[in-house]
């Protein structure tokens, strides 16, 4: 197994971007909410915020009575770069490719991976636009 990788350009070459499985919703509720514990661990990530939890959470957990749901139904894309935490360039170059065919995105950086969420509707779109980055570089 090979490290992580730090060079701009080759974490661009490299990215090869894939759906993964499943339909998201970015939802919120007070930390202080007896059902907060269970629902960050069902949800595919987590940031506590200091007006309550944002969860990543499939669809099906978001119909739960009392979640707030926050915008459209999302694809997870990740990218299969094992992309160093203190690497630059990746995360620029994935939002201005993005940016530029008006396809929003949210970026949660892994340990290894940067994990990508986009509307549902506009997820072939990414990864074709994120593919054809990767081919021709950064």
């Amino acid at each position: 197994m090979t490290g992580p990788v730090r060079d701009s350009q080759r974490m661009i070459r490299e990215m090869a971007p894939r759906r993964r499985p499943g339909r998201w919703v970015f939802a919120s509720l007070p930390e202080a909410d007896p059902r907060a514990p269970a629902l960050a661990g069902r949800a595919l990530a987590v940031m506590r915020e200091p007006e309550g939890l944002s969860v990543v959470i499939s669809t099906e957990e978001a119909r739960r009575p009392g979640l707030v749901a926050h915008g459209p139904v999302m694809a997870h894309l990740m990218l299969g770069v094992h992309s160093a935490l203190d690497g630059t360039g990746l995360t620029a170059a994935v939002s201005e490719t993005l940016a530029a065919a008006g396809i929003p995105c949210n970026i949660v950086a892994g340990c290894r991976h940067d994990h990508l969420f986009v509307p549902e509707a506009r997820a072939d779109e990414a990864l074709a636009l994120l593919r054809a980055r990767a081919e021709r570089g950064g």
